[in-house]
């Protein structure tokens, strides 16, 4: 098959990878052009240049892992190939491992299951930083010139340009050095996790066998669910926790595995906020960790109030994992966290890992033998107690961009009875009202939504909050 040399289309890299659907245009023609570009980059900024290779769950994974393989072998750079497919954190933490110049790990992440992509993990195990992602997309050839078809992996193979790698043996030992893991399999606490038929199935079967399993079989369709751990995606998973009427902690994590989702016992959801500050209180109470909290902008401010009671410095950066992974490497950072479940902690990588931060969760619950309510009623004695919620409004393009020119300008003193006291505007609108309540309004970069976030003393508060700025918005 001769490749495809006509003009293709243009591609970019969003907040965290390249991401299309497949066969329309995520392609092996699609996916050569990355990696040649890849492969340039690579070679200008390594004597020795390696680079890890996997993918995860998603369909025809396996056949882009391999085109990658191809493409960046037959350009002279040494591939380590992982064996089956793994999460996006055993493809970061096997970049650094194995010294690799690069990590690449095909994978859509939890987009609905026609997507797939391509993500690029710097040597230091964590996501390439911006400007280095740039460089690699400003030089993405316009026609892919490579007949992939032509390149054996056999033939690399032999030739040592291509070496098959354990990912998932070297986390699992990874993970058994870090955690007391007797304690987590020997406890009389119960647990459940939920794969999303994504990648942490395997693994999490190798670490705790014992414990109830949910869609932890193959299927890249996912039942045509996106592999997002939310709760309205996880119903089956609370369901299950509710009649079992034994299960002390529910996690489930994303389809490559890096972001977290968390029940309590009573099958309620717990979001990313709270699931920060237990890390905070654990890391620092139990594990006398020290260093610098760094959170996205959608995270709850509370996150700052308990930074203040334990001594810690706090920043915070733009949405987007990329931004904290990049002082991860560079300062001593004790947490970095996102809204969106991606949470990072000191002594593993600058990495997202969902499966990680569940292990710490429920080893501080064993540890403690506390229930994870009461973990979060210690909480609260330190920051109070709060509720978040979030509603996406699905608009025409004009609509969106109507409100967000209303944010730049201003437009907005009240929404109903809630007057703003204050703004702040690191990466979309945040206001905060007189009684500590906040809202928080941004515009989707890849489509045509408006995402709005509320935090209040309840959830019904906080649902207060969205409708009134829902009709405050929509005039």
């Amino acid at each position: 098959m001769q490749p495809n040399l006509e003009k293709m289309t243009k591609i970019k890299f969003g907040t965290d990878g390249w991401r299309a659907i497949i066969a329309k245009d995520f392609t092996v023609d699609n996916v050569a052009r990355v990696t040649t570009a890849t492969a340039e980059w690579v070679k200008k900024n390594f004597d020795k240049p390696s680079v890890v290779v996997g993918h995860d769950c998603r369909f025809a994974g396996e056949l882009f892992a391999e085109t990658t393989a191809k493409v960046l072998a037959n350009a002279g750079i040494k591939v380590f190939l992982a064996k089956d497919f793994v999460s996006t954190p055993m493809v970061s933490l096997g970049t650094k491992n194995l010294k690799a110049s690069l990590g690449v790990i095909i994978t859509a992440s939890h987009n609905p299951p026609s997507y797939n992509g391509y993500k690029l993990k710097g040597h230091f195990g964590g996501p390439l930083l911006p400007a280095d992602i740039q460089k690699i997309e400003d030089i993405i050839p316009e026609s892919n010139s490579i007949d992939v078809e032509t390149l054996s992996i056999n033939d690399f193979v032999k030739k040592g340009m291509i070496e098959y790698v354990d990912l998932e043996t070297m986390y699992v030992e990874h993970v058994e050095k870090n955690f007391d893991m007797n304690a987590i399999r020997n406890t009389n606490m119960n647990f459940a996790y939920d794969a999303m038929f994504g990648a942490g199935q395997n693994v999490m079967r190798r670490l705790l066998p014992d414990i109830t399993f949910l869609h932890c079989d193959y299927n890249p369709g996912f039942e045509g669910q996106a592999p997002e751990p939310i709760h309205k995606n996880l119903q089956a998973f609370s369901s299950l926790i509710t009649e079992s009427g034994d299960i002390d902690c529910g996690l489930a994590t994303d389809g490559d595995a890096d972001r977290i989702g968390l029940y309590n016992g009573k099958g309620e959801f717990v979001d990313s906020h709270h699931i920060i500050l237990l890390l905070i209180n654990y890391l620092v109470t139990q594990k006398k960790f020290t260093g610098k909290v760094v959170n996205a902008f959608s995270v709850t401010p509370r996150v700052k109030k308990m930074c203040e009671h334990y001594g810690l410095e706090y920043q915070v950066v733009q949405i987007g994992f990329k931004h904290i992974a990049g002082i991860m490497i560079s300062e001593d950072v004790l947490l970095g966290g996102e809204e969106s479940g991606g949470i990072a902690i000191k002594g593993h990588i600058p990495e997202r890992d969902g499966i990680w931060m569940g292990l710490t969760i429920w080893e501080y619950m064993v540890k403690s033998g506390k229930t994870l309510d009461q973990l979060i009623a210690e909480v609260y004695k330190i920051v109070g107690e709060f509720k978040f919620e979030r509603s996406d409004m699905h608009l025409k393009e004009d609509v969106k961009n109507s409100i967000v020119e209303n944010c730049k300008n201003n437009k907005y003193k009240a929404f109903g009875s809630y007057k703003i006291d204050r703004i702040e505007t690191i990466d979309g609108w945040k206001y905060f009202f007189d009684n500590g309540d906040w809202l928080m309004i941004r515009a989707s970069g890849t489509e045509p939504v408006l995402r709005n976030y509320a935090e209040s003393e309840t959830t019904e508060k906080a649902f207060a909050i969205l409708k009134a700025a829902e009709k405050e918005l929509l005039g």
